[in-house]
């Protein structure tokens, strides 16, 4: 029988799931991951609360608590679930997630509706930019579209006439917290921030390079490499002193 997965991808942006896959590549060559994916109807209103429930509902299924990963919308997913089951959740991966935990591209694309009288798409065409770095045409028109994608089919809590803050979501929880020295929808004090809530030994922050807003498909190797020494620091294993040690000391 195989064996459960202990590492839970979280996944509330189906168009945008292309970005974590170089990383997700990189962990199952090491740990056992699954994907948990929302895709949210044109007909649905979002609803955090009706998500969080459904990902309860199979995360119990589980015979051990989960290190949960997700970024953006699906870290703040995360963050809401490990607040309420913190008996479930070894750990968790936040990766483009501030302290404001609401923040998140769709924040930065509806403000910038406001102040400019573009159109949908030549607002989310001038964002490549800032979310990816300088991106050849042909690339960029791609990108756009994924983008629309993302604000037609995914877990939000803003729209046009309104965008949503929470207040600071603590959990006891060991986290995780990553993100790219030029990622220009994290202002630098919402993640230096995290550290005054960490509740344990375990919690650390991480910045990037670089990558911007989607560091972790550009610098997948190096987010990999962090989350699995993260995880290694959590097991009794790395509690034992090393061999050489042990030596040393009956010597």
């Amino acid at each position: 029988m195989a064996k459960s997965p202990d590492i839970l991808w979280l996944n509330v942006n189906p168009g945008l799931q292309c970005f974590d896959r170089p990383l997700l590549h990189y962990l199952t060559e090491h740990r056992r991951v699954e994907q948990w994916q929302y895709r949210q109807s044109p007909d649905e209103s979002s609803s955090f609360e009706a998500v969080l429930t459904l990902l309860h509902d199979d995360i119990q299924r589980s015979d051990a608590p989960l290190h949960l990963i997700g970024h953006g919308t699906s870290g703040l997913l995360g963050l809401l679930y490990a607040q309420r089951h913190p008996e479930r959740v070894r750990s968790l991966t936040l990766l483009s997630v501030g302290i404001e935990s609401a923040i998140d591209w769709k924040t930065h694309y509806y403000n910038y509706r406001r102040r400019v009288p573009y159109s949908r798409q030549k607002v989310l065409h001038q964002m490549i930019g800032d979310l990816f770095g300088d991106t050849p045409l042909s690339i960029a028109r791609e990108l756009t579209d994924l983008l629309e994608q993302d604000l037609d089919q995914s877990l939000s809590l803003h729209h046009l006439f309104k965008q949503v803050d929470l207040p600071r979501i603590p959990v006891t929880v060991p986290l995780l917290v990553c993100s790219s020295v030029d990622d220009v929808i994290l202002d630098p004090n919402h993640l230096r921030d995290w550290q005054s809530h960490f509740s344990d030994s375990h919690s650390r922050l991480w910045i990037c390079s670089g990558g911007r807003h989607f560091f972790h498909y550009f610098y997948s190797q190096q987010v990999g490499e962090e989350m699995l020494s993260f995880w290694r620091s959590m097991s009794p294993e790395s509690n034992l002193y090393p061999i050489s040690d042990l030596l040393k000391a009956s010597a």
